[in-house]
């Protein structure tokens, strides 16, 4: 099947993607530092909604930011008609995406960690964290016709490093 996304959807495409790689990584990879140093539950709790809101809201800023400077650098270029109107990206509909892209992302990790048995936090944790990426980069390569393999392995390995790093970050501040 042959699909081809607008310049707008191939912006938030990639926006999304960046967004829920980011929520999921970045707050699993939190919380299991501090999981390996700490099995307190509110701690957990604290860390991982502190890290969910930061994370969003620095993400939709960071998109719109991002793409608002490629839009100003675009708009000379439809005055030359160099490009047409309807291909200038839109900063909102970036940010938007990445955002709740890393809060749906972020809420995994979250959830898996606080609802077992402190004994299997970190490898329930790690298992979830696991599947979503690769959800995350098979959906991701359907959703652009491409093929899974190399971005599903591309967003394992980074998560999976993330994940260790700060395992171990935890681990030896025991």
């Amino acid at each position: 099947m042959n699909r081809t996304l607008s310049f707008d959807g191939m912006n938030r495409l990639r926006a999304g993607v960046l967004g829920a790689n980011d929520g999921i990584v970045s707050v699993a990879a939190l919380i299991i530092g501090v999981a390996a140093a700490n099995t307190s539950r509110s701690a957990l709790l604290t860390t991982g909604l502190a890290a969910l809101l930061a994370g969003a809201v620095s993400m939709g800023l960071g998109e719109y930011v991002s793409v608002a400077t490629q839009r100003d650098a675009e708009r000379p270029l439809v005055k030359t008609g160099e490009m047409r109107a309807d291909q200038l990206v839109r900063p909102w509909s970036a940010a938007s995406a990445s955002a709740v892209a890393f809060t749906a992302g972020a809420l995994l990790p979250l959830v898996a960690i606080l609802t077992v048995p402190v004994a299997q936090r970190i490898p329930v944790t790690v298992a979830a964290v696991l599947v979503a990426l690769t959800i995350t980069g098979i959906g991701s390569a359907h959703l652009g016709a491409t093929p899974w393999l190399r971005p599903t392995a591309r967003i394992l390995s980074g998560g999976a490093a993330a994940m260790a790093i700060t395992y171990l970050v935890g681990y030896l501040a025991t």
